[in-house]
């Protein structure tokens, strides 16, 4: 029997509408017609014949219908060419470089196009500009108006026209300058010029002047009238939804404007060709003028709530009224008091208008609804759930809640409306009857409390008693708190609530002062330490202060005996953390820290561990000295010491005491330590550490190298002596950039006033706010004579003279390269002095200094001492082989940079050689020499060396010759078999050497089969690298020894088959014994025949292979003591049993002889009782499997398990290759066959769809 499938007649005109006419037919879905394969032309639709698309263009055509669009390439490549005469920038010399380069790197950024130049025989510039359609239109834009020189000129032009040429928002106008490249300003509304200016080059002012004109002679052929019409008869003229307007504009071409309704204008607008507009006004003058001799007019009376709904959504009622009964209906407007509508029409169809404007007025009504405004919010239940069941059986019906309000208002179709306010009614009803409320007042302090942190107290009232609690925000500061819900649980709620308010009136509130710098850490990370002491007083609110409030106060709140038990608690946590805040600091000389870090941090840890406290070192690209402990007294002092030790036994460091009277210790500190800091920085940067204030001890400690210590220890005393008897203080005040030349080059001319007057000049420091003060301190005397010789010297800072000086122009370029880094440098030395060169391009050689006097004869003398080294500069050349310029720079170049520092020379290394070509043996190179060819592929002379090997050192020629290093090459005894060890993992071995003492190291190749290592490097260094070079080959000796003695081998003799036992449930017996007794445990491979399979290899110290040994054969002893038994146990059943206790359970594995047999190991106490319980559970899940197997009899059998048919894969009947088939086959080297995509082809017999 078939079935046929029926299409109904949507489902056919859908099917129709995608289909050819020979595809529409009714599918049968019988076994026969199933098995028949497709014809050629089903599976593969043929596209549509061009003739037949154009008779016919409305019906579909296939399936290949869809019109294939050609592909555009997104990026577009463009060639601009700039003659010579039109170039802004001629300079030959300069091109790909200069300001013409600048330009077109700036264009590239900005617009994202690429830019390539090249320069044309006739010197003209080109440029070719690819990236997207966009970017090039505006990279042209930019090339024409920055590249190529610009003329203007000026179009004049209606000025009723200008507006044409900007066009909306100005795109026209964009437009038309992107096209043209040119920049065209049109003259201001209020202007009453009618010139517009092109600004461009010679070809883009040409053609934007044409497009300028054609915009205007399009607008001269144009013509715009004015009609004058009364507003009631606009809606006529328009006609229903537009639609005649449109009629006519389209017919005529014409723009017609009629005002809307809001707007209180009469004249209607046309715009166009002054034939067609002559057409369009006349057809709408005559629309006018029978509607004026045909219509009449009546009023009615609508209430003002209904005009709405004769007006309709978007004014589609009046419209709908329009279209039905060619009556215009004309609403008062809604801000008039006015009910009366006006119906315009022909007489016989205003009573038809009339009826429809009542019917749509009455068609809509108002109602409401009397609800408590408590209910509200049940009504429209969570998120609205309750109320969208009835607006979605009801979508026109609005239903309008007002806040305060104890009614519901609803807005609709009146059948609408009476439906939902009966369903409302009805809810209200039941509200009313199932819920209540009640107001109860707590003190609004207690609020937040009751709700709990995060919520958690009142979320757990509403959940147990299904009842809504609302309570006031604290900004409203009220104490009525309202509970909604069930009658039974708001009093319960209400009851709970009320408990809550009258315990904590009980309660007692405690400030507790701990310090801010505390709260952090009692809170502890992610709040852990706050949350156990809150465990620990569950009872007991604990409020911490806001960090950015600056308080101290911790507020402790709950019961009185629980908050003096938390107050205890935290007191004694507070006491300790003060204990072990103590903190001192410890200056300790730069170069020592990484003495006191140790390797990998080992000496700063072991510290840390054994004093138990927090040691906080500087930042290594910091300028400070000073290491902070933190923790008990007692174990800072004792960090203190290690470290201090540590310094005093690395270096020269001497230690003295100075009693000097307490009294005196501040006014020696100074303000913010300004006074000592000088001191301190005078005598080479020695610590002076004075006794806590308020201990009463006198003794200053000294710190540092021996005569700094004693040129400190003099300096303190003077000073002491000098407060002590008579102190003097003077404050003045100079410009931060005089203090570099009052002090003068390495303190000179202030030591020269301090010695002269005895008195000590402090400077600010660089942390100081005031930059401006320097004190005086000392006698009176010798301060006065001090403050005479400073404000003397700032006078004549003070005193702006101009001076000039004549510098080659050859030099020029050294002081303003790098931003003027030469200039910069002179006015910081110089008391900012001003120092102007000529402008490049220009030949002048005299340079302006602009200053102090002083200032500037001082910069002039170190211009001239800088054009001396420049004019004394030589270039020498150091021949050294490639292979060590790595360790002559050094890690990052540091070594290279430390000479050029030291010696004010320039260093140039070679480009790298390339790489020899492929296949070619390089020859042995001995002392930098190179059989080979020069790079310029002459021969090279014998001796000489190869480019790649000359470093360039430029600079004063003494200074050059000191820089000039050559490194020196020795050579070390290392066994051949360490050598690959010493190199390291893919080379790390040797390079972290290498780095350590800056040298490098060469392994030979190990085909050369040499002991001997080359070490190659400064002499100062070659002594250290050798020595640690033999130190690593003493530790690899070590381990070599090591690894011997670990080699030892051990061989247990052991039956295979407790060998599984041995190794344990997924190895874990044998890593239990590997890891205990640090060997290797090799068990022999089952595959491999020629072992013996009871040899089990134990490999590590003989000390340890024993014990492993005997681990092992205890392990066999308790194997062997174990019995083993086969139970026969029906093979169905053991994927359910699971092994007792204490035994070992095998199941046969697929394919064995007896597949019931199952053996049991272990104990024979264990054993069987393991048999016997195996064998109840057989016995239990047997029946079971009987059952099953029973069942699956009258079961259909899996699909898996149904014979499938061979696939014949995809078949298709009359294709044209086969021999039947009467069509020609496809032509596939035609491109009129297969066209491409995008590409136009010539039109055939079988086009691919119509043209683009």
């Amino acid at each position: 029997m078939s079935s046929v499938a029926v299409l109904t007649q949507e489902s056919f005109a859908e099917h129709r509408s995608g289909l050819i006419p020979q595809q529409i037919r009714v599918a049968t879905l019988n076994s026969e017609e199933e098995s028949d394969p497709p014809t050629y032309k089903d599976a593969f639709p043929p596209l549509p014949e061009k003739a037949a698309c154009l008779e016919n263009p409305q019906e579909p055509a296939g399936a290949w219908s869809n019109k294939i669009r050609p592909i555009k390439a997104s990026v577009i490549t463009q060639v601009f060419h700039v003659p010579l005469e039109e170039r802004k920038y001629k300079d030959m010399n300069q091109f790909g470089e200069g300001e013409q380069a600048k330009i077109c790197l700036e264009i590239m950024q900005r617009t994202g196009a690429h830019l390539e130049l090249s320069l044309a025989k006739d010197q003209g510039l080109s440029i070719m500009v690819s990236g997207k359609l966009d970017a090039v239109m505006k990279a042209r834009k930019d090339i024409v108006a920055r590249l190529q020189t610009q003329a203007s000129a000026t179009v004049a032009i209606p000025k009723e026209h200008h507006r044409f040429v900007i066009g909306k928002n100005g795109e026209k106008l964009q437009d038309l300058e992107l096209k043209t490249a040119t920049k065209i300003q049109i003259p201001r509304p209020d202007d009453a010029s009618n010139q517009i200016r092109i600004t461009g080059t010679k070809e883009g002012i040409e053609k934007a002047r044409h497009e300028v004109l054609l915009i205007s002679a399009e607008q001269d052929k144009r013509a715009v009238e004015r009609l004058e019409v009364e507003k009631a008869f606009h809606p006529f003229i328009a006609g229903p939804y537009n639609r005649l307007v449109s009629e006519i504009m389209q017919e005529t071409g014409t723009r017609i404007n009629i005002p809307p309704p809001s707007v209180n204008r009469t004249e209607i607008v046309f715009t166009g060709e002054k034939e067609q507009l002559a057409q369009a006004v006349a057809r709408i003058r005559k629309i006018y003028e029978e509607k004026k001799k045909k219509t009449t007019t009546i009023a009615v009376e609508v209430k003002k709530s209904q005009h709405k709904y004769v007006i309709g959504p978007k004014g589609n009622s009046l419209q709908e009224i329009l279209e039905r009964t060619g009556v215009s209906v004309e609403i008062p407007p809604s801000d008039s008091a006015s009910e009366t509508v006006i119906l315009r029409g022909e007489p016989e169809k205003l009573g038809q208008a009339l009826t429809e404007v009542y019917a749509k007025a009455n068609s809509f009504t108002v109602s409401s609804v009397s609800a408590p405004s408590w209910l509200h919010r049940f009504i429209i239940g969570k998120k609205g759930q309750n109320l969208a069941k009835i607006t979605q059986q009801m979508p026109k019906v609005h239903v309008e809640f007002t806040e305060g309000e104890d009614r519901i208002t609803l807005e609709g179709p009146t059948e609408d409306v009476s439906a939902a306010q009966e369903q409302i009614e009805a809810m209200v009803k039941d509200l009313v009857s199932r819920m209540d409320y009640v107001e109860i007042s707590i003190d609004h302090k207690f609020h937040r409390h009751l709700i709990g942190k995060s919520g958690a107290n009142i979320n757990r009232i509403k959940d147990q008693y299904k009842v809504s609690v609302r309570i006031p925000p604290d900004s409203e500061r009220s104490s009525l708190i309202r509970i909604e819900g069930d009658p039974q649980g708001v009093q319960q709620a209400k009851r709970e609530l009320l408990e809550l308010a009258s315990r904590m009136e009980n309660e007692r509130t405690k400030d507790l002062i701990i310090e801010q710098r505390f709260h952090r850490t009692i809170i502890g990370q992610k709040g852990e330490r706050i949350r156990e002491i809150r465990d620990k007083f569950p009872e007991v609110i604990i409020n911490f202060p806001d960090p950015a409030q600056k308080s101290d106060i911790v507020q402790l709140r709950g019961p009185k005996n629980e908050v003096e038990k938390c107050t205890k608690y935290m007191q004694k946590m507070v006491a300790d953390l003060v204990e072990n805040s103590y903190s001192i600091s410890v200056p300790i000389f730069k170069q020592f820290h990484k003495n006191i870090i140790g390797k990998g941090g080992a000496n700063i840890k072991k510290i840390r561990e054994e004093s138990n406290t927090k040691i906080d070192l500087p930042a290594e690209n910091s300028n400070s000295e000073t290491i902070v402990i933190t923790g008990k007294r007692a174990n800072c002092e004792a960090a203190r010491s290690r470290i201090l030790s540590i310094q005093k036994d690395l270096a020269n460091i001497a230690e003295v005491e100075v009693a000097i009277p307490a009294r005196l210790h501040n006014a020696l500190i100074g303000t913010k330590g300004r006074l000592i800091r000088s001191i301190m920085e005078e005598c080479g940067g020695v610590h002076i550490h004075f006794p806590v204030e308020g201990s009463g001890s006198d003794t200053v400690v000294i710190r540092g190298p021996s005569s700094d210590v004693e040129k400190a220890r003099k300096q303190l005393l003077h000073l002491a002596e000098e407060k002590q008897t008579k102190s003097f203080t003077v404050d003045i005040r100079a410009k931060p950039e005089y203090h570099k030349f009052l002090i003068g080059k390495g303190g000179g001319k202030i030591r020269k006033v301090r010695d002269s007057t005895g008195a000590r000049i402090i400077f600010p420091a660089a942390e100081d706010k005031d930059q401006d003060l320097i004190t005086i301190i000392g006698r009176e005397d010798a301060v006065r004579e001090a403050q005479r010789e400073l404000e003397a010297l700032i006078q004549n800072l003070d005193n702006v003279v101009e001076d000039f000086m004549l510098v080659d122009p050859r030099h020029h370029r050294h002081f303003v390269i790098r931003r003027g880094q030469v200039l910069r440098e002179i006015a910081e030395e110089y008391g900012g002095v001003m120092v102007s060169f000529p402008r490049s391009g220009t030949q002048s050689d005299r340079v302006t200094l602009k200053g102090a006097k002083d200032c500037v004869e001082a910069a002039k003398k170190r211009i001239q001492e800088i054009i001396e080294d420049l004019e004394a500069q030589v270039t020498i050349e150091c021949a050294i082989p490639q292979k060590f310029h790595r360790s002559v720079m050094g890690p990052k170049g540091s070594r290279i940079q430390q000479i050029t520092r030291d010696h004010n020379v320039q260093i140039k290394f070679p480009d790298r050689e390339e790489n020899p070509a492929h296949g070619t043996e390089p020859a042995v190179q001995e002392n930098g020499d190179d059989p080979g060819e020069g790079r310029d592929g002459k021969e090279a002379e014998p001796g000489s060396p190869r480019r790649c090997d000359i470093i360039t050192i430029s600079g004063r020629k003494e200074k050059c010759e000191a820089a000039a290093l050559v490194p020196v090459t020795i050579e070390v005894e290392v066994p051949l078999d360490l050598h690959r060890y010493i190199i390291g993992q893919k080379g790390s071995g040797i390079r972290r050497m290498m780095d350590e003492f800056e040298v490098n190291i060469h392994v030979p190749a190990p085909e050369l089969q040499s002991g001997v290592i080359a070490i190659t490097g400064l002499a100062a260094n070659l002594d250290r690298a050798k020595a640690g070079l033999l130190e690593r080959v003493k530790e690899l000796q070590a381990e070599q020894e090591d690894r011997a003695l670990r080699s030892f081998k051990l061989s247990v003799t052991v039956d295979p088959k407790y060998h599984p036992k041995i190794i344990g449930r997924k190895g874990a017996v044998i890593t239990q014994i590997r890891l205990e007794h640090d060997v290797n445990i090799q068990f022999p491979d089952k595959d491999d025949g020629s072992q013996p399979q009871d040899h089990i290899t134990i490999t590590g110290y003989e000390k340890n292979t024993e014990a492993a040994r005997d681990a092992i054969l205890k392990i066999v002893g308790e194997l062997e003591q174990m019995v083993s038994e086969d139970v026969p146990l029906d093979h169905r059943v053991h994927a359910r049993i699971i092994g007792a206790r204490g035994v070992d359970i095998r199941f046969p594995q697929s394919g064995a002889p007896d597949p019931n047999c199952v053996t049991v190991t272990g104990l024979p106490e264990n054993v069987e009782e393991a048999i016997d319980h195996i064998l109840n559970l057989e016995e239990e899940y047997l029946a079971d499997v009987v059952d099953t197997e029973a069942l699956q009899l009258y079961m259909k059998p899996p699909a898996h398990e149904e014979a499938k048919a061979p696939s014949r894969g995809f078949v298709v009947r009359d294709a044209p290759w086969t021999a039947s088939s009467s069509e020609k086959a496809p032509d596939m080297s035609s491109s009129e066959e297969f066209p491409s995509f995008g590409a136009q082809v010539a039109p055939k017999t079988l086009p691919w769809g119509p043209k683009r």
